[in-house]
């Protein structure tokens, strides 16, 4: 495994992260604790340093098997969580959102299933659609400075308020934002438009999420397999809904096929060659096994040009917006 510098920071990180939105079944589609463990251990002997978690996974049973996880090697890690959703089934309207009471009651509960003192980067999941800025910066900076945070990170927002955010956090002196996370893979490029650009000029340490599109691009939906389609209600789930989209797959598989390997590979390997760091979120060891191969594998020019071609946006615009939830997560509730 090698690393990364992340961003501005001084973070070297693997140059894969493990999403744990699959660790725990309290959403009745996940991985056992055991399994869990094995997933996390797997990746840790792998030399991945790079976790990341949030509140509302598997309704706070994530955060509590990362957090069992952690004990004795908690400084080996890189350890990323989220709020804005909550960790209840039906948390209630002062939990959820973006606001400072929502921050602080939601980092408060984290740290205690995470069984830690401060998280290294603390990610606002998604907006809210109510929550300023300014009041997001602000309760961000207060974590910092009681050193129950260190980094700060926006997670699924448009480049117009990552922008925002970065520069009141400039001009006032608070903590700066020093992260974006959001989804990006051969069948989502609309990142590609705005939120890459704006991310690398605003010097932000870059996460993308479902390099997979929600297990698509495995192809192990053409073999019946359900999976996310259904295990997570259809949610994080780029459908094979178009003929560019089974484009794409069909050229994910020959590339695949040319080189000897697996299509999760392939889509894996093309994701990393962006300036992001690509999360995985494998569901059992054999599908951390089949992701982690990408670290090996090597697209040449032609092969990354083949793929560049056929999932073009220009080609054919993808056919729905990105999701604004974060890796594996819940319909976002509604705050009034």
């Amino acid at each position: 495994m090698n690393y990364t510098v992340f961003g501005n920071t001084g973070l070297r990180v693997s140059q894969i992260a493990l999403g744990t939105g699959t660790f725990g079944t309290g959403w009745g589609h996940g991985a056992s604790a055991e399994d869990s463990a094995t997933i996390f251990n797997a990746y840790a002997e792998a030399g991945g340093n790079f976790i990341d978690t949030a509140d509302v996974y598997q309704f706070g049973q994530s955060e509590e098997i990362v957090g069992d996880l952690l004990q004795g090697r908690r400084e080996n890690f890189v350890l990323a969580t989220k709020y804005t959703n909550g960790a209840a089934p039906n948390a209630d309207r002062l939990v959820t959102g973006n606001s400072r009471k929502a921050m602080v009651a939601s980092l408060e509960a984290s740290l205690r299933r995470l069984k830690t003192d401060r998280i290294d980067i603390f990610w606002v999941h998604h907006p809210d659609g109510l929550t300023p800025s300014e009041e997001i910066v602000r309760g961000l900076d207060d974590l910092a400075r009681a050193g129950k945070i260190l980094y700060a990170g926006l997670s699924n927002f448009p480049a117009w308020r990552l922008a925002r955010a970065v520069t009141i956090a400039e001009l006032t002196g608070t903590v700066p934002i020093a992260a974006a996370q959001f989804e990006h893979s051969l069948v989502h490029r609309e990142p590609e438009a705005e939120l890459f650009p704006a991310s690398k000029a605003l010097g932000l340490g870059i996460v993308t999420w479902s390099p997979l599109g929600g297990g698509v691009l495995t192809s192990k939906y053409r073999k019946g397999e359900t999976g996310r389609a259904e295990g997570m209600g259809g949610r994080v789930f780029q459908a094979e809904n178009s003929e560019q989209r089974s484009r794409v797959l069909d050229t994910v598989l020959t590339v695949a096929d040319e080189l000897g390997t697996s299509p999760d590979r392939v889509a894996i390997a093309w994701a990393g060659i962006h300036g992001a760091v690509p999360m995985i979120g494998p569901r059992t060891l054999e599908q951390f096994e089949g992701n982690i191969g990408a670290l090996s594998l090597e697209l040449s020019d032609e092969h990354i040009s083949r793929l560049n071609e056929v999932s073009s946006l220009v080609a054919a615009p993808a056919t729905r917006a990105a999701s604004p939830q974060g890796n594996n997560v819940v319909p976002t509730r509604i705050v009034a």
